[in-house]
């Protein structure tokens, strides 16, 4: 999902900055998987722990494809 997607299912489209912020501040990593958000472009951004890990983490998913949020 994009940041757009994500504000657009809250029914707040114009606030697509709040969620780029929200996922940038998230420290609940394990609850709330934010490293799912990626930009329009597709491209990785934001993420609290850097976007090395974010992209490691998408990886990891891609490759197993199971998990606690499998499919979100």
């Amino acid at each position: 999902a994009t940041y757009t997607d994500i504000a657009t299912r809250i029914g707040m489209p114009s606030a697509v900055r709040a969620v780029a912020n929200a996922c940038g501040a998230n420290t609940l990593a394990v609850a709330i998987p934010c490293h799912r958000v990626v930009r329009s472009d597709g491209s990785l951004s934001g993420y609290r722990w850097g976007v090395e890990r974010k992209r490691k983490l998408l990886e990891i998913e891609a490759v197993g494809g199971t998990g606690l949020f499998s499919g979100l």
